[in-house]
């Protein structure tokens, strides 16, 4: 009887393969979960801009206006004056005696779009070294504002 029972037990052969067929039907489901949950997960920060209250500047007094050009070349322009092309030192100089004389008098830094911003900024240094209270930019109205 031994020999009977040891017929029907045959040993299965020990397969050496992988079945991969479980690992696609998992990969195929988190592909589905990541393509569904991809568009959901742009990131992005709302931001409120403020609206712009600008106005014209009104003011009693005319403004003194300082422009200066692309090439760093600087343009007075005195209350009910023309323009005068002048040099940096002078500049300081006029403005500095004419500001001790209007202290309230607004001054205001013109230059065009295509100028280097260090050169708007240089000129308000100098401003500010002639002891001007008061310096606001000026700009064109309109152009590519939106």
């Amino acid at each position: 009887m031994t020999a009977a029972i040891a017929r029907h037990r045959k040993r299965r052969k020990l397969k050496s393969e992988i079945n991969v067929v479980p690992y696609i039907d998992v990969m195929l489901v988190l592909l589905i979960i990541f393509m569904v949950t991809a568009p959901l997960l742009t990131l992005s920060v709302d931001v409120d801009l403020p609206d712009s209250s600008a106005r014209a500047v009104e003011s009693k007094k005319d403004p003194v206006i300082v422009a200066v050009d692309s090439e760093g070349r600087y343009t007075l322009t005195l209350q009910n004056g023309k323009p005068e092309p002048i040099d940096g030192v002078s500049l300081q100089a006029k403005l500095q005696a004419f500001v001790e004389q209007n202290p309230d008098v607004p001054v205001f830094v013109a230059a065009p779009g295509a100028s280097d911003y260090q050169r708007v900024m240089d000129t308000m240094v100098m401003l500010q070294q002639a002891k001007v209270k008061k310096i606001g930019l000026m700009s064109q109205p309109g152009g590519n504002a939106r």
